[in-house]
Formats: structure tokens, C-alpha cells, sequence
């Protein structure tokens, strides 16, 4: 590991086996966004080969739109799919000798639970049934990352090189145009800045603190390879 850890979420349908040298940390997609049995073993196997902590990314069970829609749902019903995702990937990781590291939600699932404090703590409650020793991923600064602290889980400040930020607590719309940082030199920088505590800009140029423990990278982002060699790099200078 460089400056900072890095990771991405990968069993997600695209090539992300060219992301494995670069990385620390992936999640992976467990059923309910995206994935599969085959696929989950096949992401676990790439993780371990190349010395890579691996865990579950949960969702909405939404397919047809990848997760990215917010489903009405109850903090019963979110801990119920945390739960089923999670011991889903943890089946596949016990039939080949491994454990898991970390629960990281998805898409809309991790844009809520980042501001609503109910589906936050379904999520935490949920970590804890399984395993309270999992690490809690969740974007910096957010309701989810309080949910974690106070279950008594150990928490992971989540960044992104590949984002663009409306707040240091809330990141920019992937409906809005820019909200993808897609060149492999921006994401380079944003990644040094955030590594070095210096935070990121708005769109408008406003100075946003945010804290990072780890930098997210996006397996489908356009060319994410790149990205991650340039943002690899920045991190591990020398």
C-alpha cells in the first residue's frame, strides 16, 4: 500500500482483472445488483491471488437497473438484503478457505444510507449479525459511517478519485454532467490531494474537506485501467 489504500467495485460485469495489481481492497457484487455464483468465485479468486482483502457490496435487488434506483423498502427489508448478499459471497469465500474483510453498499443503497440515519443503522445492524468484525465501508463523513461507530464496528472512510463532489459529505449526481472524473491524470489528483488530507473542489471551485481512509476506484468507469495505473502511481511515488 502507497500513501493510502485503494479499492474498487468489481464482479460487476466488466473486465476489472487488469485493476487487481493496483488495488488493496475490492467489493464485490453479491446478487443483488449484479453477479452471480461463478461470478463471486471468480472475483474472490482474482482477490486472493494477487493479495487483495475482498468484500460483499450489497444493494437493492434491482438488476435491470444495476442498483441504482432507490426501492421503497423498510429497515427490516434493507437489513434482510445485507444479510442474504453478504452470507451469499461469505458461502463462496468459505468453500475456498477464505474470509471476508468489509460490507460496502452500492449505488443508491450507499447514497441513502450516507443520509439517512433508519437504513444507515439497518445496514450497521445487519454487519453485526453477520460478523462484527467486518469492516463498515461508507462514504466519508456520513450517517453511515455513524451507524458503524456507534454498533461497535470498525469503520473505513470512503473517498473517490473518480467522483466529483457537491459537498464533503455528498457526492455530485452521476445524472449531472462531470459528475465522472474520466481522466486518469484528474483522477491522479484528486486521489494525491485526498491522500494528503487536502480534500477536493466542487464543481464551483468551493474547498471541501473530506476524509479518506480509502480511495474508491470505478470498474466501469471509462477507461478505468488507466485511471487506476495513473492514480497507482501518484500514490506510490518512487
Amino acid at each position: 500500500m502507497g500513501l493510502i489504500e485503494l479499492n474498487a467495485d468489481i464482479g460487476e460485469g466488466c473486465d476489472d482483472a487488469g485493476l487487481m495489481p493496483y488495488l488493496d481492497r475490492v467489493s464485490i457484487a453479491c446478487g443483488g445488483h449484479a453477479g452471480d455464483a461463478a461470478s463471486m468465485a471468480a472475483a474472490l479468486e482474482r482477490a486472493a491471488s494477487h493479495g487483495v482483502a475482498a468484500g460483499a457490496h450489497p444493494s437493492y435487488p434491482d438488476r435491470a437497473h444495476f442498483g441504482r434506483r432507490v426501492l421503497p423498502a423498510t429497515p427490516a427489508d434493507i437489513r434482510a438484503w445485507v444479510v442474504e448478499q453478504t452470507e451469499a459471497l461469505a458461502e463462496q469465500a468459505l468453500r475456498r478457505g477464505l474470509r471476508l474483510a468489509h460490507v460496502k453498499p452500492h449505488g443508491a443503497l450507499y447514497n441513502v444510507a450516507a443520509c439517512d440515519s433508519a437504513v444507515a443503522q439497518a445496514i450497521a445492524e445487519a454487519v453485526v449479525a453477520i460478523d462484527r468484525t467486518l469492516i463498515l465501508v461508507g462514504l466519508s463523513g456520513s450517517r453511515l459511517i455513524e451507524a458503524g461507530q456507534a454498533a461497535g464496528l470498525t469503520v473505513l472512510n470512503e473517498a473517490f478519485a473518480d467522483r466529483r463532489y457537491r459537498a464533503a459529505d455528498a457526492l455530485v449526481s452521476r445524472e449531472t454532467s462531470g459528475a465522472v472524473i474520466r481522466e486518469p491524470a484528474a483522477a491522479a489528483a484528486q486521489a494525491t490531494a485526498l491522500a494528503h488530507g487536502l480534500g477536493v473542489r466542487s464543481p464551483e471551485g468551493v474547498p471541501l474537506a473530506v476524509r479518506a481512509d480509502t480511495i474508491c476506484l470505478h470498474s466501469d468507469t471509462p477507461d478505468a485501467i488507466n485511471i487506476a495505473r495513473a492514480v497507482h502511481a501518484a500514490l506510490n511515488p518512487g
